[in-house]
């Protein structure tokens, strides 16, 4: 499940609202809403992004964080470490092979780092 998938999940479920009623409402298919859940769907397109967005009546705030979702929620990711360091390439590599091997704690904290670091940089450059 992406994190997105998770989010969609948790509105329907919060509005009690099946995957077909919602399917038939924003006009896709009901095993394609079930895929985008569990995550054998990349990213929603931006159209159907805004549909759903616009079914669920989001704003502002919310509406943004779900496209943010979207936007880290493709299932299958690419990494281009062209131009960085050697650990670098060795760092992606080893998370695309053994991501399976990781557990959920080292995984939060994986991505709390990675965050922070990112945060850090952001600053340096302002």
């Amino acid at each position: 499940m992406t994190p997105f998938g998770k989010r969609l999940r948790e509105l329907r479920e919060e509005r009690n609202v099946s995957q077909k009623q919602m399917a038939a409402e924003i006009g896709v298919s009901a095993a394609y809403l079930s895929a985008l859940e569990h995550g054998r769907r990349g990213q929603p397109t931006w159209d159907l992004l805004q549909r759903i967005i616009t079914y669920f009546n989001i704003i502002w705030d919310d509406a943004e964080e779900l496209q943010q979702l979207a936007t880290i929620s493709h299932p299958r990711v690419v990494i281009d470490t062209a131009g960085l360091s050697p650990e670098a390439t060795e760092l992606a590599n080893l998370i695309a092979s053994g991501i399976r091997m990781i557990d959920r704690e080292t995984i939060l904290s994986l991505t709390e780092q990675v965050k922070a670091a990112r945060k850090r940089r952001k600053t340096i450059r302002s």
